[in-house]
């Protein structure tokens, strides 16, 4: 004798079927799930009209108190008078080239001056920050050579390698250098000693150490500084630019600045603008990606 099976049917006698139950904890959960994503996103409409309007007060601002003659556009400029500089920029290109031309010989050497003093300080940082004795031995030179203006090693690049890209990646590699060298050496000492201890003990190598550990630990210090740094990237390239070059957008702005023509400057800065927010936003994806691990943090500089 077999068990009768019982069916539980799945729909009424009109043919509409059941609902299915809900549990009641899923429902809340989904419910709080949709009320935080709408509230994020009424939170970024919010920022973006902050943004927006911030922008308009600015430009607007600055475009009315020329007009009525408050501020000498002479010497100020004024945003229709910026927007025409870029359009002939863009157009009609400059004495020393098409704008592409200079704004990729500027991308280039900050794009280089980033790369060697980024791994520069990187390597540094972290030798320094695990080696007390090689820290108190190279420090005094590090900060002497930290305290030298930065247009003065400028000069001293451009007389001892000329109007090429060399002065130029020089000193944006040493801006950023320090900009990174100080971070990751301060990541390094904030390692727990406990645990380097107890890695030690379970009989892991300096290298492991490094690898597993101290690396790991200082890069939280380390990816936080490159967004400071390759803004200091930017600045070291045009400030070579301007003390000496042959194309780039620094000389655009050295040459505006001898002409007595500030909408010419504001134009090279409003492109410059938009290739530093563009690096910014890839930054911040490099810095999501390999900071993954880490728990979101209320205070985090990427929310800026």
């Amino acid at each position: 004798m077999t068990a009768a099976t019982v069916r539980v049917p799945s729909a009424d006698a009109t043919g509409r079927p059941y609902a299915t139950p809900v549990n009641a904890s899923e429902q809340s959960e989904a419910e709080l799930q949709a009320a935080g994503r709408r509230a994020r996103r009424r939170h970024t409409a919010w920022v973006w009209v902050g943004r927006i309007g911030l922008a308009v007060v600015v430009i607007g601002g600055w475009q009315l108190f020329t007009a009525m003659g408050w501020v000498d556009k002479f010497f100020f400029g004024q945003p229709t008078l910026v927007w025409e500089s870029l359009v002939h920029l863009f157009t009609q290109g400059t004495a020393f080239g098409s704008i592409w031309e200079n704004l990729w010989v500027t991308v280039q050497e900050a794009l280089l001056g980033f790369a060697v003093g980024t791994l520069a300080g990187m390597v540094v940082g972290i030798l320094l920050g695990s080696n007390r004795y090689l820290a108190e031995v190279c420090g005094p030179y590090i900060k002497i050579v930290n305290a030298i203006p930065r247009i003065v090693l400028g000069s001293i690049f451009i007389v001892a390698f000329g109007l090429g890209m060399p002065a130029k990646v020089l000193l944006a590699a040493v801006l950023v250098f320090f900009a990174v060298f100080f971070n990751a050496f301060q990541g390094v000492r904030e390692v727990d000693p406990n645990l380097v201890s107890n890695v030690r003990v379970l009989g892991a190598s300096p290298l492991q150490v490094a690898r597993h550990v101290t690396i790991p630990s200082a890069m939280t210090w380390i990816i936080a500084s490159l967004h400071t740094a390759f803004g200091f990237a930017i600045i070291g390239a045009l400030v070579a630019e301007v003390l000496g070059a042959q194309r780039g957008i620094g000389l655009i702005i050295s040459q505006a600045q001898g002409s007595f023509d500030p909408n010419t400057v504001f134009a090279c800065m409003v492109i410059i603008a938009a290739f530093t927010l563009v690096a910014e936003y890839l930054i911040s994806l490099l810095e999501k990606r390999v900071l993954r691990w880490r728990p979101p943090a209320r205070s985090e500089a990427s929310s800026i």
